[in-house]
Protein backbone atom coordinates (compact mmCIF):
# COMPACT_ATOMS: atom_id res chain seq x y z
CA UNK A 1 0.00 0.00 0.00
CA UNK A 2 2.69 2.53 0.89
CA UNK A 3 4.63 1.85 -2.30
CA UNK A 4 1.29 2.55 -4.61
CA UNK A 5 0.95 5.72 -2.31
CA UNK A 6 4.35 6.97 -3.04
CA UNK A 7 3.45 6.15 -6.86
CA UNK A 8 0.06 8.06 -6.91
CA UNK A 9 1.80 11.52 -5.08
CA UNK A 10 5.18 11.14 -7.12
CA UNK A 11 3.42 10.59 -10.70
CA UNK A 12 0.41 13.07 -10.19
CA UNK A 13 -2.72 10.48 -9.76
CA UNK A 14 -3.87 10.84 -6.05
CA UNK A 15 -2.45 13.99 -3.37
CA UNK A 16 -3.92 14.19 0.19
CA UNK A 17 -6.26 16.75 0.18
CA UNK A 18 -5.35 20.08 1.05
CA UNK A 19 -2.28 19.05 1.38
CA UNK A 20 -0.61 22.62 1.31
CA UNK A 21 -2.20 23.42 4.51
CA UNK A 22 -1.55 20.37 6.53
CA UNK A 23 -4.11 17.86 4.55
CA UNK A 24 -7.26 17.05 5.68
CA UNK A 25 -8.02 13.46 6.87
CA UNK A 26 -10.32 11.10 5.03
CA UNK A 27 -10.30 13.88 1.80
CA UNK A 28 -8.04 13.16 -1.70
CA UNK A 29 -7.45 15.30 -4.56
CA UNK A 30 -6.98 13.62 -8.07
CA UNK A 31 -4.25 14.74 -9.71
CA UNK A 32 -3.73 14.90 -13.76
CA UNK A 33 -3.25 11.38 -14.24
CA UNK A 34 -5.52 10.31 -11.37
CA UNK A 35 -8.53 12.03 -12.87
CA UNK A 36 -8.01 10.47 -16.08
CA UNK A 37 -8.32 7.55 -14.93
CA UNK A 38 -11.10 8.47 -12.57
CA UNK A 39 -12.69 9.37 -15.64
CA UNK A 40 -12.32 6.76 -17.79
CA UNK A 41 -13.46 3.97 -15.30
CA UNK A 42 -16.56 6.36 -14.82
CA UNK A 43 -17.52 6.20 -18.54
CA UNK A 44 -16.98 2.66 -18.92
CA UNK A 45 -18.93 1.93 -16.28
CA UNK A 46 -21.95 4.64 -17.67
CA UNK A 47 -21.26 2.88 -21.17
CA UNK A 48 -21.73 -0.71 -19.67
CA UNK A 49 -24.69 0.29 -17.97
CA UNK A 50 -26.76 2.99 -19.48
CA UNK A 51 -25.51 3.47 -22.89
CA UNK A 52 -25.46 -0.38 -24.44
CA UNK A 53 -28.82 -1.07 -22.65
CA UNK A 54 -32.49 -0.57 -23.43
CA UNK A 55 -33.46 -0.65 -19.53
CA UNK A 56 -31.32 1.77 -18.18
CA UNK A 57 -31.73 5.62 -17.74
CA UNK A 58 -29.36 7.73 -16.05
CA UNK A 59 -30.41 10.99 -13.96
CA UNK A 60 -28.48 13.20 -11.52
CA UNK A 61 -30.16 14.29 -8.74
CA UNK A 62 -29.04 17.19 -6.09
CA UNK A 63 -26.42 16.85 -3.37
CA UNK A 64 -28.56 18.85 -0.48
CA UNK A 65 -32.24 17.14 -1.03
CA UNK A 66 -35.13 17.87 1.39
CA UNK A 67 -34.20 16.45 4.97
CA UNK A 68 -37.57 14.55 4.85
CA UNK A 69 -35.80 12.11 2.40
CA UNK A 70 -33.27 10.79 5.13
CA UNK A 71 -36.75 10.47 8.01
CA UNK A 72 -38.33 8.69 5.17
CA UNK A 73 -35.03 6.19 4.41
CA UNK A 74 -33.95 5.75 7.95
CA UNK A 75 -30.83 7.06 7.85
CA UNK A 76 -32.18 10.37 10.28
CA UNK A 77 -32.50 7.32 12.70
CA UNK A 78 -30.11 4.56 11.44
CA UNK A 79 -27.12 5.69 9.81
CA UNK A 80 -24.58 5.15 12.71
CA UNK A 81 -21.26 3.52 13.29
CA UNK A 82 -20.60 2.38 17.07
CA UNK A 83 -18.09 4.93 18.33
CA UNK A 84 -15.66 4.42 21.45
CA UNK A 85 -13.43 6.46 23.43
CA UNK A 86 -10.48 5.75 25.15
CA UNK A 87 -10.06 7.04 28.32
CA UNK A 88 -6.54 7.97 28.22
CA UNK A 89 -5.29 9.30 25.62
CA UNK A 90 -9.03 10.23 24.34
CA UNK A 91 -8.74 8.48 20.94
CA UNK A 92 -11.80 8.19 19.21
CA UNK A 93 -12.21 4.54 16.93
CA UNK A 94 -14.90 2.96 15.45
CA UNK A 95 -15.40 -0.62 17.39
CA UNK A 96 -15.67 -2.96 15.04
CA UNK A 97 -12.88 -1.85 13.18
CA UNK A 98 -10.30 -2.35 15.85
CA UNK A 99 -11.01 -5.73 17.05
CA UNK A 100 -11.40 -8.86 15.61
CA UNK A 101 -14.91 -10.59 15.13
CA UNK A 102 -17.62 -8.08 16.08
CA UNK A 103 -19.72 -6.14 14.16
CA UNK A 104 -21.40 -3.03 13.87
CA UNK A 105 -24.03 -4.33 16.63
CA UNK A 106 -21.71 -4.75 19.14
CA UNK A 107 -22.54 -3.85 22.35
CA UNK A 108 -19.88 -2.03 25.23
CA UNK A 109 -20.25 -5.13 27.73
CA UNK A 110 -19.00 -7.23 24.40
CA UNK A 111 -16.49 -4.97 23.41
CA UNK A 112 -14.97 -4.35 26.46
CA UNK A 113 -14.36 -8.29 27.59
CA UNK A 114 -12.73 -8.45 24.68
CA UNK A 115 -9.53 -6.65 26.40
CA UNK A 116 -9.18 -4.57 23.31
CA UNK A 117 -5.49 -2.32 22.72
CA UNK A 118 -6.45 1.46 21.90
CA UNK A 119 -3.80 1.80 18.46
CA UNK A 120 -2.91 4.65 19.66
CA UNK A 121 -1.73 4.41 23.19
CA UNK A 122 -2.35 0.98 24.25
CA UNK A 123 -4.51 1.44 26.79
CA UNK A 124 -7.59 -0.87 27.47
CA UNK A 125 -9.63 1.72 28.95
CA UNK A 126 -12.52 1.99 27.43
CA UNK A 127 -15.42 4.43 27.47
CA UNK A 128 -19.18 3.00 26.56
CA UNK A 129 -20.02 2.79 22.73
CA UNK A 130 -22.15 5.16 21.41
CA UNK A 131 -23.83 5.89 18.13
CA UNK A 132 -22.29 8.32 16.16
CA UNK A 133 -24.69 9.61 12.79
CA UNK A 134 -22.28 9.91 9.87
CA UNK A 135 -24.51 12.54 7.89
CA UNK A 136 -22.65 15.88 7.83
CA UNK A 137 -24.80 18.20 8.78
CA UNK A 138 -26.17 21.98 7.02
CA UNK A 139 -28.12 25.03 7.03
CA UNK A 140 -30.40 26.10 4.31
CA UNK A 141 -30.46 29.64 3.54
CA UNK A 142 -29.50 32.86 5.26
CA UNK A 143 -29.53 31.29 8.80
CA UNK A 144 -29.10 33.68 11.79
CA UNK A 145 -29.09 31.84 15.86
CA UNK A 146 -31.83 33.48 18.25
CA UNK A 147 -31.63 34.97 21.27
CA UNK A 148 -29.85 31.85 22.91
CA UNK A 149 -27.54 31.41 20.36
CA UNK A 150 -29.20 27.98 19.02
CA UNK A 151 -30.00 27.58 14.91
CA UNK A 152 -33.88 27.00 13.88
CA UNK A 153 -34.41 23.09 13.47
CA UNK A 154 -35.96 23.71 10.42
CA UNK A 155 -33.01 24.90 8.19
CA UNK A 156 -31.31 22.19 8.61
CA UNK A 157 -30.22 19.57 5.82
CA UNK A 158 -27.49 16.96 4.94
CA UNK A 159 -24.70 16.45 2.42
CA UNK A 160 -26.41 13.24 0.84
CA UNK A 161 -24.73 9.90 2.54
CA UNK A 162 -25.72 8.15 -0.70
CA UNK A 163 -26.58 8.76 -4.52
CA UNK A 164 -29.51 6.08 -3.94
CA UNK A 165 -32.27 7.96 -2.32
CA UNK A 166 -31.86 10.99 -5.19
CA UNK A 167 -32.88 8.07 -7.75
CA UNK A 168 -35.50 7.10 -5.30
CA UNK A 169 -37.09 10.66 -5.33
CA UNK A 170 -37.11 10.57 -8.72
CA UNK A 171 -38.26 6.78 -9.76
CA UNK A 172 -42.07 8.50 -10.09
CA UNK A 173 -40.79 11.57 -12.07
CA UNK A 174 -39.34 9.35 -14.71
CA UNK A 175 -42.38 7.08 -14.84
CA UNK A 176 -44.49 9.78 -15.17
CA UNK A 177 -42.60 10.99 -18.05
CA UNK A 178 -41.07 8.38 -20.01
CA UNK A 179 -42.94 5.36 -18.75
CA UNK A 180 -40.48 2.58 -19.26
CA UNK A 181 -41.48 -0.91 -18.99
CA UNK A 182 -40.28 -3.16 -16.20
CA UNK A 183 -37.81 -4.49 -15.53
CA UNK A 184 -35.78 -0.92 -15.74
CA UNK A 185 -32.76 0.64 -14.04
CA UNK A 186 -31.63 4.38 -12.92
CA UNK A 187 -28.62 5.13 -12.65
CA UNK A 188 -26.06 8.06 -11.09
CA UNK A 189 -22.94 8.61 -10.55
CA UNK A 190 -22.48 11.68 -7.96
CA UNK A 191 -20.44 12.73 -4.81
CA UNK A 192 -21.52 11.25 -1.41
CA UNK A 193 -20.52 12.41 2.17
CA UNK A 194 -19.87 10.33 5.09
CA UNK A 195 -18.22 11.64 8.30
CA UNK A 196 -16.08 8.54 8.84
CA UNK A 197 -14.99 8.18 12.19
CA UNK A 198 -11.59 7.09 11.40
CA UNK A 199 -11.16 7.29 7.66
CA UNK A 200 -8.15 4.96 6.98
CA UNK A 201 -6.11 2.96 3.97
CA UNK A 202 -5.66 5.57 1.03
CA UNK A 203 -8.80 6.40 -0.49
CA UNK A 204 -10.74 2.60 0.61
CA UNK A 205 -12.72 4.85 3.22
CA UNK A 206 -12.51 8.38 3.34
CA UNK A 207 -15.18 11.24 3.95
CA UNK A 208 -16.38 12.82 0.46
CA UNK A 209 -16.79 9.85 -2.64
CA UNK A 210 -18.10 9.43 -5.57
CA UNK A 211 -20.39 6.83 -6.42
CA UNK A 212 -21.83 4.86 -9.02
CA UNK A 213 -25.61 3.44 -7.93
CA UNK A 214 -28.49 1.96 -10.05
CA UNK A 215 -31.69 1.07 -8.46
CA UNK A 216 -33.29 -1.62 -10.67
CA UNK A 217 -37.10 -1.93 -10.47
CA UNK A 218 -38.73 -5.36 -11.07
CA UNK A 219 -42.07 -6.99 -10.44
CA UNK A 220 -41.85 -8.68 -6.83
CA UNK A 221 -42.34 -12.24 -8.31
CA UNK A 222 -39.06 -11.92 -10.02
CA UNK A 223 -36.71 -10.31 -8.25
CA UNK A 224 -34.68 -13.80 -7.44
CA UNK A 225 -33.63 -14.22 -11.19
CA UNK A 226 -33.11 -10.61 -11.55
CA UNK A 227 -30.54 -10.71 -8.96
CA UNK A 228 -28.94 -13.15 -10.23
CA UNK A 229 -29.16 -11.59 -13.58
CA UNK A 230 -27.11 -8.01 -11.76
CA UNK A 231 -24.90 -10.44 -10.33
CA UNK A 232 -23.73 -11.94 -13.08
CA UNK A 233 -23.58 -8.66 -15.09
CA UNK A 234 -21.29 -7.16 -12.64
CA UNK A 235 -18.60 -9.63 -12.35
CA UNK A 236 -18.55 -9.11 -16.06
CA UNK A 237 -17.97 -5.60 -15.72
CA UNK A 238 -15.04 -6.16 -13.03
CA UNK A 239 -13.30 -8.65 -14.89
CA UNK A 240 -13.82 -7.96 -18.66
CA UNK A 241 -14.30 -4.76 -18.88
CA UNK A 242 -11.88 -3.23 -15.95
CA UNK A 243 -9.91 -6.43 -16.27
CA UNK A 244 -9.80 -7.02 -12.67
CA UNK A 245 -8.54 -10.77 -12.07
CA UNK A 246 -10.76 -13.11 -11.17
CA UNK A 247 -9.13 -14.74 -8.51
CA UNK A 248 -8.96 -11.36 -6.41
CA UNK A 249 -12.61 -10.91 -6.56
CA UNK A 250 -14.97 -12.99 -4.23
CA UNK A 251 -18.42 -13.19 -3.13
CA UNK A 252 -19.60 -12.77 0.27
CA UNK A 253 -23.63 -13.79 1.01
CA UNK A 254 -24.35 -11.25 4.02
CA UNK A 255 -25.90 -13.00 7.06
CA UNK A 256 -28.83 -11.28 8.00
CA UNK A 257 -27.64 -9.86 10.68
CA UNK A 258 -24.84 -8.18 9.39
CA UNK A 259 -27.23 -6.60 6.17
CA UNK A 260 -28.95 -3.04 6.22
CA UNK A 261 -32.34 -2.43 7.45
CA UNK A 262 -33.91 -2.53 4.32
CA UNK A 263 -32.17 -5.79 2.60
CA UNK A 264 -33.76 -9.20 2.32
CA UNK A 265 -30.40 -10.34 0.48
CA UNK A 266 -27.15 -8.68 0.08
CA UNK A 267 -23.85 -9.96 -1.55
CA UNK A 268 -20.54 -8.07 -1.23
CA UNK A 269 -18.39 -8.36 -3.91
CA UNK A 270 -14.73 -8.48 -1.90
CA UNK A 271 -11.41 -8.20 -3.29
CA UNK A 272 -8.16 -8.62 -2.12
CA UNK A 273 -6.45 -5.12 -1.54
CA UNK A 274 -2.42 -5.00 -0.25
CA UNK A 275 -4.34 -4.00 3.33
CA UNK A 276 -6.40 -7.32 3.18
CA UNK A 277 -9.78 -8.12 1.87
CA UNK A 278 -12.03 -5.76 2.29
CA UNK A 279 -15.64 -4.96 0.33
CA UNK A 280 -15.60 -3.57 -3.17
CA UNK A 281 -19.15 -3.36 -4.13
CA UNK A 282 -22.51 -4.46 -2.76
CA UNK A 283 -25.32 -6.01 -4.31
CA UNK A 284 -28.63 -5.47 -2.70
CA UNK A 285 -32.21 -6.63 -2.48
CA UNK A 286 -34.01 -3.35 -1.25
CA UNK A 287 -37.46 -5.31 -1.52
CA UNK A 288 -40.03 -2.15 -1.89
CA UNK A 289 -38.68 -0.60 1.37
CA UNK A 290 -38.00 3.07 0.10
CA UNK A 291 -40.75 3.49 -2.39
CA UNK A 292 -43.09 2.56 0.35
CA UNK A 293 -41.51 4.98 2.75
CA UNK A 294 -41.52 7.67 0.41
CA UNK A 295 -45.37 7.00 -0.22
CA UNK A 296 -45.65 7.75 3.61
CA UNK A 297 -43.48 10.29 4.25
CA UNK A 298 -44.74 12.42 0.78
CA UNK A 299 -48.56 10.93 0.40
CA UNK A 300 -47.68 10.46 -3.25
CA UNK A 301 -48.74 7.45 -5.04
CA UNK A 302 -45.25 5.03 -6.12
CA UNK A 303 -47.50 1.83 -7.85
CA UNK A 304 -46.45 0.97 -11.21
CA UNK A 305 -49.34 -0.12 -13.94
CA UNK A 306 -48.14 -2.81 -15.65
CA UNK A 307 -48.44 -1.85 -19.67
CA UNK A 308 -49.75 -5.39 -20.73
CA UNK A 309 -51.81 -6.58 -17.82
CA UNK A 310 -53.10 -3.60 -15.86
CA UNK A 311 -51.66 -4.74 -13.13
CA UNK A 312 -50.71 -1.85 -10.17
CA UNK A 313 -48.25 -2.62 -7.80
CA UNK A 314 -45.22 -1.26 -5.58
CA UNK A 315 -41.83 -2.31 -7.49
CA UNK A 316 -39.08 -3.95 -5.58
CA UNK A 317 -35.73 -3.07 -6.24
CA UNK A 318 -32.33 -4.57 -6.42
CA UNK A 319 -29.37 -2.08 -6.06
CA UNK A 320 -25.63 -2.61 -7.58
CA UNK A 321 -23.24 0.64 -5.65
CA UNK A 322 -20.02 0.65 -5.93
CA UNK A 323 -17.45 3.25 -5.00
CA UNK A 324 -15.12 4.98 -7.35
CA UNK A 325 -12.44 5.15 -5.41
CA UNK A 326 -12.49 1.80 -3.92
CA UNK A 327 -12.50 0.45 -7.64
CA UNK A 328 -9.21 2.96 -8.45
CA UNK A 329 -7.52 1.52 -5.79
CA UNK A 330 -8.54 -2.07 -6.94
CA UNK A 331 -7.42 -0.57 -10.37
CA UNK A 332 -3.89 0.24 -9.06
CA UNK A 333 -2.87 -2.84 -6.78
CA UNK A 334 -4.06 -4.75 -9.46
CA UNK A 335 -1.58 -3.52 -12.03
CA UNK A 336 0.88 -2.36 -9.59
CA UNK A 337 3.68 -4.91 -10.68
CA UNK A 338 7.97 -4.85 -9.90
CA UNK A 339 10.02 -6.62 -12.29
CA UNK A 340 12.87 -6.39 -13.88
CA UNK A 341 14.45 -5.51 -17.61
CA UNK A 342 17.89 -6.43 -18.90
CA UNK A 343 18.97 -6.89 -14.61
CA UNK A 344 17.31 -3.24 -14.01
CA UNK A 345 14.59 -3.18 -11.22
CA UNK A 346 11.19 -0.95 -12.66
CA UNK A 347 7.96 -0.48 -11.56
CA UNK A 348 4.96 -0.74 -13.60
CA UNK A 349 1.86 -0.19 -13.65
CA UNK A 350 -0.27 -3.08 -16.43
CA UNK A 351 -2.94 -0.90 -16.78
CA UNK A 352 -5.75 -1.94 -19.11
CA UNK A 353 -5.45 -0.07 -22.46
CA UNK A 354 -8.80 1.12 -21.85
CA UNK A 355 -8.66 2.75 -18.73
CA UNK A 356 -4.03 4.11 -19.15
CA UNK A 357 -4.51 8.09 -18.57
CA UNK A 358 -2.30 7.36 -22.02
CA UNK A 359 -2.60 5.34 -24.75
CA UNK A 360 0.79 6.78 -26.84
CA UNK A 361 4.05 8.82 -25.31
CA UNK A 362 5.75 10.15 -28.52
CA UNK A 363 9.58 11.25 -28.30
CA UNK A 364 11.98 12.35 -30.59
CA UNK A 365 15.05 10.38 -29.83
CA UNK A 366 17.44 13.76 -29.50
CA UNK A 367 15.40 16.52 -28.56
CA UNK A 368 18.25 19.22 -29.51
CA UNK A 369 17.93 17.16 -33.36
CA UNK A 370 15.30 19.66 -34.88
CA UNK A 371 14.68 17.76 -37.83
CA UNK A 372 13.59 14.31 -35.30
CA UNK A 373 11.34 16.91 -33.56
CA UNK A 374 9.34 18.02 -36.19
CA UNK A 375 8.62 14.55 -37.68
CA UNK A 376 7.76 13.89 -33.98
CA UNK A 377 5.20 16.49 -33.59
CA UNK A 378 3.99 15.53 -36.98
CA UNK A 379 3.14 11.91 -35.42
CA UNK A 380 1.83 13.36 -31.85
CA UNK A 381 -0.09 15.53 -33.74
CA UNK A 382 -1.92 12.69 -36.25
CA UNK A 383 -2.01 10.03 -32.71
CA UNK A 384 -3.39 12.95 -30.91
CA UNK A 385 -6.44 13.59 -33.77
CA UNK A 386 -7.28 9.78 -33.65
CA UNK A 387 -6.63 8.28 -29.71
CA UNK A 388 -6.99 11.97 -27.60
CA UNK A 389 -4.98 10.86 -25.04
CA UNK A 390 -1.55 10.45 -26.07
CA UNK A 391 1.44 12.78 -24.34
CA UNK A 392 4.88 13.98 -25.90
CA UNK A 393 7.81 13.42 -23.69
CA UNK A 394 11.32 14.63 -24.69
CA UNK A 395 13.00 15.01 -21.43
CA UNK A 396 16.13 12.73 -20.03
CA UNK A 397 17.53 10.18 -22.11
CA UNK A 398 15.32 7.83 -23.89
CA UNK A 399 15.85 5.28 -20.98
CA UNK A 400 14.13 7.29 -18.57
CA UNK A 401 11.55 8.65 -20.66
CA UNK A 402 10.88 4.91 -21.14
CA UNK A 403 10.85 4.34 -16.67
CA UNK A 404 8.96 6.80 -16.50
CA UNK A 405 6.08 5.68 -19.04
CA UNK A 406 6.03 2.52 -17.39
CA UNK A 407 5.34 3.97 -13.93
CA UNK A 408 2.06 5.52 -15.41
CA UNK A 409 0.94 2.28 -16.90
CA UNK A 410 1.52 4.24 -20.69
CA UNK A 411 1.15 0.91 -23.11
CA UNK A 412 3.11 2.55 -26.08
CA UNK A 413 6.25 4.34 -26.19
CA UNK A 414 6.61 5.75 -30.21
CA UNK A 415 10.00 7.01 -30.89
CA UNK A 416 11.44 8.82 -34.19
CA UNK A 417 14.60 8.71 -34.87
CA UNK A 418 16.52 8.67 -37.89
CA UNK A 419 15.72 6.14 -39.55
CA UNK A 420 12.52 7.40 -39.23
CA UNK A 421 13.71 10.68 -41.87
CA UNK A 422 14.59 7.75 -44.32
CA UNK A 423 11.92 5.41 -44.62
CA UNK A 424 8.80 6.68 -42.55
CA UNK A 425 9.27 3.55 -39.64
CA UNK A 426 9.41 4.15 -36.15
CA UNK A 427 10.26 2.40 -33.03
CA UNK A 428 7.06 1.31 -30.79
CA UNK A 429 8.14 -0.34 -27.59
CA UNK A 430 5.54 -2.17 -25.14
CA UNK A 431 5.23 -1.51 -21.72
CA UNK A 432 4.71 -4.50 -20.36
CA UNK A 433 7.37 -6.91 -22.37
CA UNK A 434 9.56 -3.71 -23.35
CA UNK A 435 9.90 -5.70 -26.91
CA UNK A 436 10.73 -2.91 -29.55
CA UNK A 437 8.93 -3.30 -33.21
CA UNK A 438 9.85 -1.33 -36.26
CA UNK A 439 6.40 0.10 -38.38
CA UNK A 440 5.02 2.65 -40.60
CA UNK A 441 3.53 5.89 -39.32
CA UNK A 442 1.33 4.74 -41.30
CA UNK A 443 0.18 1.50 -39.21
CA UNK A 444 -0.22 3.40 -35.82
Amino acid sequence: MEDIISLCKRRGFIFQGSEVYGGMAGTWDFGPLGVSLKNKIMSEWWNFWVEKRDDMFGIDAAIIMNPRTWVASGHTATFADPLVECKNCHGRFRADKIANGITESVTTEEFQSLKVKCPTCGKTDWGPIRKFNMMFETHIGAVLPDDKGEIAEKSVAYLRPETAQGIFTNYKNVVDTIYPSLPFGLAQQGKAFRNEISPRDFILRDRECTQMEIEYFVHPGTWEENFEKLLKENHYFLEEIIKLPKSKIHDLEVPASDRAHYSKRTVDFMFDYPNGEEELMGLAYRTDFDLQNIARESGKNMEYRDKNTGESFVPHVIEPSIGVERLILAVLSSAYTEDEIDGNKRTVLKLPENLAPYRFCVSPLLKNKPELVEKAREVYAMLREKYTNVTWDDSGNIGKRYRKQDEIGTPKCVVIDFDTLEDDTVTVRDRDTAEQVRIKIAEL
